[in-house]
């Protein structure tokens, strides 16, 4: 299946979301899609897969132009999306999610979950995709459940697949799984589109790249000849640096300190197996790990968000072990969070809203009685200005920002003020090359002014550049220290692994 997009123009009111766009999709191609945070990469997927209407252009399948009334009629034509927030029910089976709304019956209308079974091992089996069709979604890793969504499409029929952040939320290993799925599915014969902020990857699997900037095309990439430093200059219209400059600082005396914190997760099983860690003012300490290594459950301590069964937490001297999250935040300690949907914003909330969420209930925003609206609206003005949080308006819910946006709403609330400590899990999950320069920047800045900060991420270059100390946690405990500048890649990457010498 050939795709061709002529002269894609989308409006949402006076803002122009997709102007005058051209592009081609062809059979057996991965086409790279870039863009700034807000560029219009995903509404001009939206408009490919039926879900927007288009206000000018047309699209042609094979040559023939073609009209879509909803996303129905692009599942007919062949067309499938692998959407960054996945779009599944966690308390359904594997099979149940992908025969959604096409459930294979049989004898008086009754559903087929045999037939259902067997057709989802046939297609994970033929794409190399194995999963467990009797598996709950909940229960799945992300990976897995990414894979479940490239079988939803395959089970329709998808001829041409548009992955949308595909990477933003796999860990390296998953990363370089999904690569081997996408090159399956392209030597299979589909038209596949990859829209990332992550120019290695794209360098990696796509056979052409297409730059979007303000909504229009602005360059085109060879895989073969373009460097990061090219499409970044493409995608953001300046030069961008990859590695920030930190300032020599001698670090200050303890501000956090943790020892002996073991903590049990959902299934009241050991989580954290009795971690030491110590930040100091002035320092940048970064813990990298495979996901699901205890790094989500120490953050969740860390901040008050999960209840510790044993050790202690002291924050500037004081015990802070069984504190509530208002508590540790009144202390200055700031949170970023690592799902941002989940855990930093309220979706149905306006911007406005959600640049107070967490100091609604203090001056200068509230009385004690009531809100101080004009304040609120003021402080939403300064971080969209200061973090280009792309948006309409600050009346606009945060659920209608792209993820990107999203994400630089949440880091700009929680650096846009004074703080002491900040606690940043995946800081820069999701957000473009210029976006992570800038939010790198603010956090050594932070640190240059005498801030702890604690840095946890899977992006391990992100870990390996901004950190003075690295710590690599492993089935709930640090089992390495690196000294920051020093550290290599493989050393960390063997201690992720659980290989420590």
């Amino acid at each position: 299946m050939d795709i061709e997009l002529r002269g894609i123009t989308k409006r949402f009111g006076s803002v122009v979301a997709n102007s005058d766009v051209n592009l081609k999709i062809r059979a057996g191609e991965v086409l790279g899609l870039l863009g700034e945070n807000g560029a219009g990469k995903t509404t001009l997927m939206n408009v490919l897969s039926g879900l927007y209407r288009p206000d000018e252009g047309e699209i042609l399948i094979d040559g023939k132009p073609v009209q879509f009334r909803g996303a129905g009629d692009a599942i007919r034509a062949g067309i499938g999306m692998v959407h960054q927030h996945f779009m599944l029910v966690p308390v359904f089976t594997v099979a149940e999610n992908v025969v959604l709304g096409v459930e294979p019956v049989k004898a008086l209308d009754r559903l087929d979950m045999k037939t259902a079974r067997k057709q989802v091992r046939a297609i994970s089996t033929e794409h190399g995709l194995e999963v467990d069709p009797d598996a709950i979604i909940e229960e799945i890793p992300v990976g897995l459940q990414q894979r479940v969504e490239i079988i939803k499409v395959l089970f329709r029929s998808a001829n041409a697949i548009i992955f949308d952040e595909p990477t933003a939320v796999l860990t390296p290993q998953e990363v370089v799984e999904f690569f081997g799925i996408v090159r399956s599915l392209r030597e299979a014969g589909k038209a596949l589109v990859f829209i990332t902020h992550k120019l290695g990857e794209v360098l990696e699997v796509a056979d052409r790249i297409s730059v979007l900037r303000g909504g229009r095309i602005v360059g085109e990439g060879d895989p073969r000849t373009a460097t990061t430093a090219d499409l970044a200059e493409m995608m953001v219209g300046r030069p961008v640096r990859f590695a920030i400059e930190k300032r020599k600082t001698k670090p200050g005396g303890p501000l956090l300190e943790v020892k002996g914190l073991t903590v049990l997760n959902e299934r009241d099983e050991v989580a954290l197996r009795g971690i030491d860690l110590t930040v100091h003012e002035g320092e940048i300490v970064g813990v990298a790990g495979v996901q699901g290594n205890g790094q989500t459950e120490l953050v969740e301590a860390l901040t008050g968000l999960r209840r510790v069964a044993a050790g202690t937490v002291t924050f500037a001297g004081a015990d802070i072990t069984h504190a509530s999250a208002r508590e540790r935040h009144r202390r200055l300690i700031a949170h970023i969070p690592e799902d941002r949907q989940r855990s930093g914003l309220i979706s149905e909330f306006s911007v406005a809203e959600n640049a107070v969420l967490d100091r609604y209930y203090a001056p200068p925003f509230s009385s004690g009685i009531a809100m101080r609206w004009p304040e609120v609206d003021a402080e939403a003005t300064r971080i969209v200005k200061d973090f280009d949080v792309r948006t309409a308006s600050i009346r606009t819910h945060a659920g209608n920002l792209s993820g990107g946006n999203q994400q630089k709403l949440v880091v700009g609330r929680e650096l846009g003020h004074d703080t002491k400590f900040l606690i940043a899990a995946q800081p820069t999950r999701g957000i473009d090359v210029g976006s992570i320069e800038y939010i790198h920047e603010r956090i050594a800045h932070a640190r240059d002014e005498g801030d702890g900060i604690l840095i946890v991420s899977t992006e391990l270059d992100e870990v390996m550049s901004m950190s003075d100390r690295i710590l690599v946690m492993y089935r709930g405990k640090i089992v390495a220290e690196f000294e920051g500048g020093k550290a290599t890649v493989k050393d960390v990457g063997l201690a992720m692994a659980g290989v420590v010498s």
